[in-house]
């Protein structure tokens, strides 16, 4: 008698194992035997969408008419409000018909573009470390990922140059994020003019992830790639309400660019979906042409756990951590304690959230450069991060050499 019949899934074996799956099951075992877990591994914002979105969402909800198929691009009145944002916040003029998509969530727009532009063979420069979407993307569609070293400390754009150097055949694409998750690093305008005459000397496609635009602090504001004249030529950016609008749950994002490149993304949407459920594209309208105080209570409330957080842990005295203040996103990117590095990130997010109660998201599991640190998401309160500073201060000082 024949056994079941195995199944060869290709593009998952191309796929490395998922390391944040090892903390996430320890988190989840320590839960189930009744242990109190502050999580700050995971990014998943816990502020609640605005009542004025909600209120637009349920009434929009109870109409009929809303109950049909949407339409895979959003709908026009959406669009116009994404191109109005960017008039708005960048001083960037949009064709709504032609340059920007409403899509289900940023992550779900870019990896559906990278689908459609990247075949096998064709090369993907990428930085290292990254979001895990940016590299797997490049992965599903059966590219080749080349892995482009993004430190405090490293020259950038000349490990582009090396990168396009040694690489056959030429690279085809360029992934962006900026304000970056995991490592909260912010660039300028002049950076991103940079990137646009790069891509035209390479003959680059760019793709800019822009979820992080608007969790900004101490006065840093984040610049689009598209304010760059000539972006458009080869530039497509995403944007998302997830985090300025705490809208995580209701997939809600936005591509805006080069109109070959919104098109393409266009085209195979609509072979994949309907859009987001037209409620949540009329809330989604109300939330970008609406009140955006919002979106600075948002960003107050990170920053005050921010700095709980870091200046808990950089009080003097035993189990101190000093780590330095990130100027945008939700997240704090911490170099490992000096006398600890050596257990590396993913022995160490283990032992924090044995020891202290504390999940945190290994820096290995962002890429091989990211080993040596540990991503904080600031999606407790503060009175929660005040508890977590207070473990992790104990774990410190008792696992002190």
């Amino acid at each position: 008698m024949s056994g079941p019949i195995r199944h060869d899934f290709n593009k998952l074996n191309r796929l490395p194992p998922y390391i944040f799956a090892q903390v996430t099951s320890l988190m989840a075992a320590a839960r189930k035997a009744g242990e109190d877990i502050i999580d700050l591994g995971m990014g998943n914002p816990d502020l609640a969408t605005p009542p004025h979105v909600i209120e637009k969402i349920c009434e929009a909800a109870r109409n009929p008419r809303n109950h049909r198929y949407s339409t895979s691009r959003g709908l026009p009145n959406l669009r116009a409000a994404i191109t109005e944002w960017y008039r708005r916040r960048h001083g960037v003029e949009l064709d709504p018909e032609s340059e920007a998509i409403a899509v289900i969530g940023a992550k779900e727009g870019l990896s559906h573009f990278v689908l459609m532009a990247v075949g096998p063979g064709d090369v993907v420069l990428c930085p290292d470390p990254a979001y895990p979407i940016h590299q797997y993307s490049v992965i599903i569609a059966g590219g080749d990922l080349r892995k482009v070293p993004l430190t405090a400390d490293s020259d950038f754009f000349a490990s582009l140059e090396t990168a396009v150097q040694r690489t056959w055949p030429k690279p085809k694409l360029l992934m962006l994020s900026f304000p970056a998750n995991p490592t909260t690093q912010v660039v300028d305008r002049a950076f991103f003019e940079r990137v646009v005459d790069f891509a035209k000397e390479n003959d680059l496609m760019v793709v800019h992830d822009f979820a992080y635009a608007e969790i900004c602090f101490d006065g840093y504001r984040a610049p689009s790639i598209l304010e760059v004249p000539g972006a458009r030529d080869v530039a497509i950016e995403f944007g998302s309400l997830s985090k300025s609008h705490s809208m995580a749950g209701w997939r809600v994002g936005f591509a805006a660019g080069n109109r070959d490149m919104v098109q393409a993304l266009t085209r195979i949407k609509s072979y994949l979906d309907y859009g987001m459920p037209q409620p949540i594209q009329i809330g989604a309208i109300v939330a970008l042409r609406g009140p955006q105080d919002c979106v600075q209570e948002a960003c107050d409330e990170y920053r005050l756990r921010r700095d709980v957080l870091i200046d808990g842990l950089a009080q003097p005295g035993e189990g101190q951590w000093k780590i330095e203040k990130p100027l945008a996103t939700m997240f704090v990117w911490a170099p490992l304690p000096e006398a600890l590095r050596a257990m590396g990130s993913l022995e160490f997010s283990k032992r924090l959230l044995k020891q202290a109660q504390v999940a945190v998201s290994p820096g290995i599991g962002f890429g091989e450069v990211g080993e040596g640190f540990v991503r904080f998401a600031l999606v407790e309160n503060r009175h929660r991060i005040r508890q977590a500073v207070r473990g992790i201060r104990r774990f410190l000082r008792e696992s002190a050499p």
